[in-house]
């Protein structure tokens, strides 16, 4: 009998039928020469050795098996069940039934909760009697071995992480990357759950029948798109308007009045005044405006702040999409943006700093005559160009992608391509199927062309090949393939046309388990497992043709090849989407809109701050990045990112301009750090409050890495009183003497004190509000100083940021835990931990810089295995 293995890494278990069904296994590596053998034979006297070495060695190991549970069983019993019994068990954990089957997920997850408990010192309890620390290392040290033995078992057969479905985000950039489109998709799916606050997790997606339906909607909207303009030789089109073009015409609207040439837009409270019915978009579509624009009656510290925003605006569609922002001051300058326009929507530019003293207009709205010249700041535009756009490759580009070097026919010409033109039989030209929104190119605006095809069946077969292994993000064999062969060959035999018919190959490819899902087998990625993993992490879409050759090359195993290629993916216009979707999810930046600060309360707040705050954290964390900064950086550092308008609402020294730019801050500021951050400080406040108990959750998850179980449902939430009369630490002195909160506030409640000083619109604040006859005044102060945990004193905020940063070893273990669940889809699991602390370990050499931390993830074993 002879076993063979592969030359990397090779195993073989030998199962033995004992009463508690252990496994047996020799691991047998190469990692020192893994090329120098091409198989490795184990003879049958090798065998033989084996057996009779584990022969051997089988008493002393069921031996030392039966004294760890025995050693677990006395522990329980002699430290733990008199206080974790029946249905009054502290804290709910009841260990009198408690199973030693870690097969059983439950089991296993109530086995981790005392083995971290036990191993933190937190149980038994420091009222309790003191356990000898030899004995409380032992059942420590035997319970972490069972329990990574156990499960990193299960992993090598299972794998770590589920199967994973393509995100919403993912299969937008997917179908854009693939197709060559640009064209809105991710609106259309149902919204992606989340679980530990990312939406990439196996465990938390499904696919329901409404699911479904809406993939294979956004598939057609999709293909429709791409057919469409690859059929299309252009569809660009400019519009010049002079500001009169743009200015009112009519009596009772909201349009700029046309004072001195320009188009005149004050500042004002007016819901869509500013708007621009001249830019309405008679098509969806991207569109790239550039308008020249200066500021009226302006403040003598600064320009005027003003928005751009789309939609309908009507009262009965009152929603707007941000388009962007910009500083006009008295000398005039060009503004260019690119947009998104669905039909019939439009630009609406306008102030928009609620610093600004407002206009007042007759009857409370604009009419013809009275948005005449006002002692109010405002802004004029002089001129106004509006472009249809298309971003990505081009039409012709597109047609490759679908098409290959098929000839191309417009206005009875044949354009040739690479293609030999051989006749191969007879012609039949691919022509457009319509479908969907009437465009520009449906109503003569633009050119539609013919591919032609000489034998449609082989011509389809290449086609359909090509464009399966691109979507499936790996090669494909004939069998793959033939079915979507026989799809485009029935439409073919039943009438259809040859579009019509890759169309339905295409189509049936895109709805496949093997397009939606990404393909993984349980062990070590395979390359383009790998490909499409790394691809996935930092672009949130499929691997580039670089990253498939590494793929096809077998280089994606090796750990510089790896690094040079992230290096590489970051510095892509793709990478530089990463840091905004990574912190989107990390720190819930994409929640910013759930709250509206209370307009009385934080009357300095407006969506320019709101969205320049955005811009600071994005900065902030991709400077950190670009320069491997050290993670204590993330709490403590000695610069901030802002523009003009950002600046003065943090109270900063002046600076000029719209654009976010790196500042030192002054001293004695309170900025400085994720934590000091306008975007943090409102994702954790609800609009018109804040809360200790919630921030503190949300700064020990996020950012100190810290496991904080959901409150006992039997306990009511807080409510600040806003009368004034108890400060919200004495409201939580009462919570905190519930046995069932205490060892949780103990944790959570430093860090949320340390927040209290900033308002849930993100400014410094030292005394608490309090509303005295419905007029707001400053209530009792505010006492930010706590004691951790740990027994730390900390006086304040910045006091409490530098105790945080000292030690960075469980900022970095955070960081890099946060990036493997984004990454791999899956929490961290307990086998993952001697690994992560090997990690931790190492960085430590590397200054714990965050770019090293990326660098590390993306070679770790956990995320190049299933």
């Amino acid at each position: 009998m002879l076993t063979t293995f592969g030359p990397e890494r090779m195993q073989f278990a030998v199962w033995n039928s004992f009463q508690d069904g252990v496994l047996l296994g020799i691991r047998l590596h190469l990692d020192s020469h893994p090329n120098s053998l091409s198989h490795l034979r184990v003879s049958m006297l090798q065998l033989s050795r084996i057996f009779g070495f584990i022969a051997i060695g089988l008493v002393p190991s069921l031996a030392a098996k039966a004294n760890d549970a025995a050693l677990r069983s006395s522990f329980l019993a002699d430290h733990c069940v008199d206080c974790h019994q029946g249905p009054t068990a502290e804290a709910g954990l009841d260990l009198v039934d408690l199973r030693e089957n870690l097969e059983d997920v439950a089991a296993f997850d109530k086995w981790v909760k005392i083995f971290d408990r036990v191993r933190n010192g937190e149980m038994p309890p420091k009222d309790a009697a003191t356990i000898d620390s030899e004995i409380r290392n032992a059942f420590a040290l035997a319970t972490e071995h069972w329990l990574h033995g156990a499960q990193a078992k299960q992993q090598r057969e299972l794998g770590r992480v589920g199967a994973r479905r393509l995100t919403n985000l993912q299969l937008e950039r997917t179908l854009h990357d693939l197709l060559g489109i640009d064209i809105p998709l991710e609106r259309e799916m149902p919204e992606d759950p989340k679980s530990e606050h990312f939406s990439t997790l196996a465990r938390q997606q499904s696919i329901s029948h409404f699911h479904m339906e809406q993939h294979i909607k956004i598939v057609d909207l999709a293909l429709d798109e791409a057919i469409r303009r690859a059929l299309t030789l252009g569809d660009e089109r400019v519009w010049e308007m002079s500001a009169q073009d743009i200015s009112r015409t009519r009596e009772r609207t909201r349009e700029p009045e046309f004072i001195d040439n320009a188009a005149v837009v004050w500042s004002s409270a007016l819901a869509f005044y500013g708007r621009l019915p001249a830019t309405t978009a008679n098509v969806s579509g991207w569109y790239r405006f550039q308008f020249e624009v200066s500021a009226l009656n302006i403040p003598a510290e600064h320009g005027v702040c003003s928005t751009i925003r789309s939609g309908q605006c009507v009262s009965s569609a009152p929603l707007m999409s941000w388009v962007g922002s910009f500083e006009a001051t008295e000398q005039p300058q060009t503004v260019t943006i690119e947009t998104w326009l669905p039909k019939g929507h439009m630009l609406e530019i306008r102030p928009a700093d609620s610093t600004l003293k407002l206009a007042k207009f007759q009857g409370g709205q604009s009419a013809n005559g009275e948005g005449g010249a006002q002692h109010v700041p405002g802004i004029a535009i002089h001129w106004l160009n509006m472009e249809r756009i298309h971003r990505g490759p081009t039409n012709e580009q597109i047609r490759g992608l679908l098409f290959g070097n098929l000839l191309a026919e417009s206005s009875g010409a044949a354009k040739r391509n690479a293609r030999s033109t051989e006749s191969r039989g007879p012609r039949r030209k691919l022509q457009l199927a319509s479908r969907g929104e009437q465009t520009d190119a449906s109503k003569g605006d633009a050119e539609v062309i013919s591919v032609v095809s000489d034998n449609p069946l082989e011509d389809g077969e290449e086609l359909i090949e090509r464009f399966a292994m691109r979507a499936f993000r790996r090669p494909v064999s004939w069998t793959e393939t033939k079915a979507y062969l026989a799809i485009f060959e029935h439409t073919l035999e039943h009438g259809g046309n040859p579009v019509d018919a890759l169309r339905t190959a295409y189509r049936a490819i895109l709805c496949s388990a093997r397009f939606m899902y990404l393909h993984e087998e349980p062990g070590p990625l395979d390359q383009y497992a790998l490909a499409a993993r790394l691809s996935y992490f930092l672009w949130n879409s499929m691997p580039d043709a670089e990253l498939i050759a590494c793929a096809q090359r077998e280089q994606l195993t090796d750990p510089s090849v790896i690094k040079q290629q992230l290096s590489r993916m970051l510095r892509t216009s793709r990478g530089s989407q990463f840091i905004a979707d990574f912190a989107n999810e990390w720190l819930e930046l994409d929640e910013i809109d759930f709250t509206v600060p209370d307009r009385k309360l934080y009357p300095d707040f407006d969506i320019t701050v709101q969205n320049a705050m955005l811009e600071e954290t994005n900065r902030f964390l991709q400077d950190m990045l670009d320069r491997d900064a050290n993670v204590q950086e993330l709490l403590r550092c000695d610069y901030a990112f802002v523009n003009s308008r950002l600046a003065r609402f943090y109270e900063l020294p002046a600076v000029s301009g719209n654009d976010i730019r790196r500042v030192s801050l002054p001293a004695g500021s309170h900025r400085g750090g994720l934590l000091a951050q306008g975007a943090i400080l409102k994702v954790t406040a609800n609009g018109t409050n804040t809360s200790p108990v919630l921030r503190g959750v949300w700064v020990s998850r996020r950012i100190l890495g810290r496991d904080i179980p959901p409150p006992p449902s039997n306990v009511p939430a807080i409510e600040p009183d806003i009368r004034g009369a108890k400060t919200i630490r004495q409201q939580l002195e009462k919570h905190r003497a519930l046995p069932e909160c205490s060892s949780c506030h103990a944790k959570i409640d430093a860090p949320g004190f340390a927040l209290e000083n900033f308002d849930a619109s993100g400014k410094w604040r030292e005394y608490y509000p309090q509303l005295v006859r419905n007029q707001l005044k400053d209530g009792m102060q505010i006492d930010a100083s706590y004691v951790t945990d740990a027994g730390q004193y900390f006086s304040g905020f910045e006091s409490f940021c530098e105790l945080a940063a000292d030690n960075p070893l469980p900022l970095a273990k955070n960081l890099l835990q946060q990036w493997l669940v984004y990454g791999t889809g899956e929490t961290i699991t307990f086998a993952d931990r001697r690994e992560i602390d090997a990690i931790v370990s190492q960085l430590q050499e590397r200054n714990f810089g965050i770019r090293s931390i990326l660098e590390a993830v993306v070679t770790s074993h956990i995320f190049m295995s299933k």
